[in-house]
């Protein structure tokens, strides 16, 4: 992968990397960070290389990455253009959830520090969901809530959609204070991953079957890559 790294970088022009709203973002709210290198501009690269060199055609992404993706469709485009009609342009394939808010409001990453993990337990998830700020116009209990201002109430609308409509009266009544909207919150996004830490704790105790997973996969994708490569050398006439 490393070696088609290397090919597409040769017909990706620099502006349009740095254009991509992602290497933007991070360049600001990472701002304590050197974040001007060749490792994060060129990312994106890697990340295309990762998916045409399988000829990935429906790739699974949040709307965050959908700027990546594009931007690996362009390089395709380049690439056929160049050197012949040879790769497909991958298609995006978003969730019902597109963009899923983190802790202190800014997307979910775990660059920026405000991800809760799928493998977080109860305890961990609902500590981090106490540090979440609400509606700032709510200063005491018994103030009516402002649902639509309020981070909380955001992620409540994915993890308790069956009773949004009595977290959001509850809330505008003054019925609940912010804290137990958090812990109902907390509660919603643990009992939500509960399966899937299960099935992680399962498989981590079974490391011959994780390993025979990784083998049978290795053995089938590296398939797949030796002969894209070969393809991509013969029209490079490397």
């Amino acid at each position: 992968m490393a070696e088609l790294f290397l090919y597409l970088a040769m017909v990706a022009p620099v502006s349009w990397l740095e254009r991509c709203p992602t290497y933007k973002e991070q360049v600001v709210q990472l701002a304590s960070k050197e974040v001007s290198t060749l490792g994060f501009l060129g990312y994106p690269v890697l990340q295309c290389a990762d998916i045409i060199i399988v000829h990935g055609e429906i790739v699974p992404v949040g709307e965050d990455q959908l700027p990546h993706l594009e931007l690996c469709r362009e390089i395709v485009r380049r690439f056929n253009f160049l050197y012949g009609d040879y790769f497909k342009e991958p298609e995006a394939l978003l969730s019902e959830v597109k963009r899923l808010p983190g802790t202190d409001g800014r997307k979910m990453s775990k660059s920026y520090g405000n991800a809760i993990y799928l493998s977080d337990d109860p305890d961990t998830i609902r500590k981090k969901v106490r540090q979440m700020i609400t509606d700032p116009q709510r200063i005491y209990r018994t103030d009516p809530g402002h649902p639509e201002i309020c981070l909380v109430f955001d992620l409540h609308e994915i993890y308790s959609s069956e009773e949004i409509a009595k977290v959001e009266e509850d809330c505008r009544e003054a019925r609940i204070g912010c804290t137990q909207c958090k812990d109902l919150l907390a509660r919603r996004i643990a009992d939500s991953l509960a399966s899937f830490r299960q099935k992680r704790k399962d498989l981590l105790e079974d490391e011959g079957r994780i390993e025979g997973i990784f083998a049978q996969s290795r053995e089938k994708v590296l398939k797949i890559a030796d002969k894209t490569m070969a393809d991509v050398r013969n029209l490079l006439k490397l």
